[in-house]
């Protein structure tokens, strides 16, 4: 392991000057001179390549689709840098330097090949084709992440949907009335922020000793929370035969501001994490997935249609000034997501800076009209 990280150093130096991100261009660049220096066989030194290659190629995306948000924002952009891999990073392997057999695992060392007996949980799925094998050194112990490919079910194409709204204050809320609240995450989170705190600012041995065996703790919690929350979300939407209805949050950390005190807890929301959850379970059952343009499902009335900022008087309340409908603001919001989706295109509204109305092909259909009412005329509409 150690050696194979220091083969990804040799190269990511060459990779990020050159700006080459090719598997074929530095295989041809760097393949002898790496196999040479750290003694690694071939297969090893084209694996360690391309995780430099696909290291830079997926940090290059990423830092192309924040550019996009900070752009809007007028934020400084972000920049391409030197990436740098730890000492005991893990270890991409694929089925010619690693095969797992039903209790043993084959595996390439620098010695020769070496087989060991594993253990799976439970919910590893008994079908299945490994594609792909991380090795990770955590805690003192080495551990198999195993990419597996499992046939997904053909999704039926749905006359409704579930509509899910995902925020911070209640992690998700359906448009059937189902809420998750964050109240748990929240004490783990304010918990270990504290406990942190204290042996950081003790800084003895056995206070960083401390440190490493509670770190990744909230990380797990939150991931079980989500885990749980997507599986009850997909098991309704199964039950039912209805699609599930999910809006697009793509950039939502970086176009929004939240007080200082509460920055920690707005960027520690893990609401890719949920969606990309629900998505695969969903893939799994058969269940439809759609990702709709959230904007407005917060202001919009979901009886009849009116949108205006002031309809939501607070994060947990909304109150239509147009027909007068009241309900739990999130609860709304789910339900306009779950409309959105059924009619399969987008629902055309101004912007509360430009104010007037706008009407489109689905609003007439409903018979209602999506808009900005001036202030001063809700009274008497």
């Amino acid at each position: 392991m150690e050696r194979y990280n220091a083969a990804c150093n040799a190269v990511s130096p060459v990779a990020f000057s050159e700006r080459q991100f090719s598997n074929i261009g530095l295989q041809k660049r760097l393949y002898r001179h790496v196999r040479e220096t750290f003694g690694l066989s071939a297969q090893m030194t084209l694996l360690a390549i391309r995780k430099v290659a696909g290291s830079y190629r997926s940090t290059r995306e990423a830092i192309k689709e924040q550019n996009k948000v900070l752009a809007v924002l007028g934020k400084p952009l972000k920049t391409l840098t030197e990436i740098s891999f730890r000492e005991h990073g893990a270890i991409c392997y694929d089925a010619r330097v690693l095969s797992i057999g039903r209790n043993r695992v084959s595996i390439w060392t620098l010695d020769g090949r070496i087989n060991l007996r594993y253990s799976k949980p439970a919910y590893f799925p008994a079908v299945a084709t490994v594609t792909q094998t991380d090795l990770v050194y955590r805690d003192g112990a080495f551990w198999l992440y195993a990419t597996v490919e499992i046939p997904d079910v053909e999704p039926a194409d749905p006359s409704e949907y579930l509509g899910v709204d995902l925020g911070v204050v209640t992690i998700a809320t359906t448009s059937d009335g189902a809420t998750f609240s964050s109240d748990a995450t929240e004490k783990v989170r304010q918990r270990y922020g504290r406990l942190r705190g204290i042996l950081q600012k003790t800084g003895t041995r056995s206070a960083k000793r401390r440190l490493q065996k509670i770190a990744g703790r909230e990380r797990r919690f939150k991931t079980d929370t989500n885990h749980i929350i997507s599986k009850q979300i997909v098991c309704a939407a199964e039950g039912t035969k209805r699609g599930i209805a999910l809006e697009d949050l793509k950039g939502i950390l970086l176009r929004t501001t939240v007080r200082h005190d509460q920055r920690e807890r707005h960027h520690k929301w893990a609401f890719h994490q949920l969606r990309s959850f629900i998505e695969y379970k969903a893939r799994r059952t058969g269940v439809r997935v759609q990702v709709i343009d959230g904007a407005y499902t917060s202001q919009q009335c979901s009886a009849c249609g009116f949108v205006h900022p002031d309809n939501r008087s607070s994060q947990a309340a909304f109150c239509c000034l147009a027909c007068g409908h009241t309900e739990n603001a999130d609860i709304n919001a789910a339900r306009n997501i779950a409309a959105r989706a059924a009619v399969n295109r987008p629902i055309a509204v101004c912007s509360p800076d430009t104010g007037g109305e706008v009407e489109s092909q689905a609003c007439k259909e409903h018979g209602a009209t999506y808009g900005i009412m001036p202030p001063t005329e809700v009274g008497g509409s």
